[in-house]
């Protein structure tokens, strides 16, 4: 791969290193993306207590990032990714004891702390081993090692339950967890990550609002913000809604379905936005995403429903590392963990909603209008992102369609 052949053999190890511990940690989170909503009802719950067992997920990350964020900054990113594998490893066992819908809550905060810590530290370090002109492109395929997780987690997972029950897939979840740790503790972070040669004072409300609010980051927080509620939903509702039509489809091979598409695109997205701009492959993306909701909630058979999710895995599959080059481009190496932290959080705080939110109306509104409901959210998204990403609407209607370069860029070269 030519991308490579610019980097130093060092780097190209730690950058291989990084992808297994990324292809592990991934893989071992996702075996239980489809099987856990039904454990919770198989344990009891109600769709409201489903929607709050799922959302309190975003608590550990809502809380945990920033802290997170300022700790990749100012001590480590690689700390960071070791941290968010450990506990990937820990929390799947803790599923093992619950018997209350109250403590499964305790426990799927505990285990949003991975991603918060994972993401973070993993993105940060691969948006400083990139060379600028190629930061979208390197980016996109380091973040392969989500769709290929997200791929034969949710399929192993779902294979491995069916035939050996939920035991057997938490204890597999976890040891995918640890091995992700014992990859993350070989990697190898150049000195200049390591410690920040600037240090500040740990993030407060003030600072982080003061950082979203921005002109360079509040359309990106906001746009993840509403993809949020849409994947938040997605995760949380769509095992119930195909076990509810009675079609039989296992839901894990649904998001593998996504997975497939999502690792199509960032082999193609990431490379071409270096060339043409981010702004054309984040505003494709949404229209993508808005589809296949649109699509989820019309569904009424297999091949329905595995469209709708190839579909919505395209549109994942841009829309996030394209924002993480997006953000990249508008922050430094000295805030870069600050400023990920801060805007994911709106993706977090997506998430978080969207579970308790829309599952306490899941009864009235039915799992159909939801998705409904989540395709609105999207095009809303999709509107603001097209008129309001720049510093005006012409300049953002110009970038948005791939005719003028980011002005809120560091570095314009891109």
């Amino acid at each position: 791969m030519k991308l490579f052949s610019t980097i130093e053999a060092q780097q190209r190890q730690n950058l291989l290193v990084l992808f297994a511990t990324g292809l592990l940690f991934w893989s071992g989170l996702a075996s239980m993306l489809p099987t856990l909503p039904p454990y919770i009802e198989d344990l009891g719950g109600t769709k409201q207590q489903v929607g709050m067992v799922m959302g309190c997920f975003a608590i550990g990350l809502l809380l945990f990032r920033p802290k997170l964020g300022h700790l990749a900054d100012q001590r480590s990113r690689k700390l960071v990714v070791i941290i968010g594998t450990i506990v990937a490893a820990i929390a799947p066992l803790g599923y093992l004891v619950a018997d209350s819908i109250g403590l499964l809550m305790v426990l799927r905060a505990f285990h949003g702390i991975s991603i918060a810590a994972f993401t973070t530290g993993y993105l940060a370090l691969v948006a400083d081993l990139s060379p600028v002109r190629q930061r979208g492109e390197l980016i996109g395929y380091m973040s392969l090692v989500t769709p290929v997780g997200m791929a034969l987690g949710p399929a192993l997972g779902g294979l491995l339950q069916g035939a050996a029950g939920y035991t057997a897939l938490f204890l597999f979840s976890g040891g995918l967890g640890f091995l992700a740790a014992v990859c993350a503790s070989q990697v190898g972070e150049p000195e200049r990550v390591q410690v920040s040669q600037q240090k500040t004072a740990q993030p407060t409300l003030k600072t982080i609002w003061r950082l979203l609010t921005s002109p360079r980051l509040r359309i990106p927080a906001t746009v993840l913000l509403l993809v949020g509620l849409a994947f938040g939903s997605l995760s949380t509702f769509i095992a119930l809604f195909i076990r509810e039509t009675g079609i039989n489809l296992n839901a894990g091979w649904f998001f593998t379905a996504a997975a497939i598409a999502s690792f199509m695109m960032r082999l193609v997205a990431g490379r071409a936005s270096d060339r043409y701009g981010r702004g054309l492959f984040i505003t494709g993306s949404l229209i993508c995403y808005g589809l296949s909701m649109v699509l989820i909630s019309q569904a009424r058979s297999p091949q329905a429903f595995l469209l709708a999710g190839f579909i919505e895995g395209a549109g994942a599959g841009t829309l996030l590392p394209m924002m993480i080059a997006l953000i990249s481009d508008r922050s430094s190496g000295t805030e870069r963990g600050q400023v990920f932290a801060a805007c994911i959080s709106g993706f977090d705080l997506g998430i978080a909603i969207a579970g308790p939110v829309f599952g306490a109306i899941a009864d009235p509104l039915g799992y159909e209008g939801i998705f409904t409901l989540m395709a609105g959210l999207t095009f809303l998204a999709l509107m603001i992102f097209i008129t309001q990403s720049s510093k005006n609407l012409s300049h953002s209607l110009r970038f948005a369609t791939g005719r003028e370069r980011d002005i809120y860029a560091l570095d314009n070269r891109i």
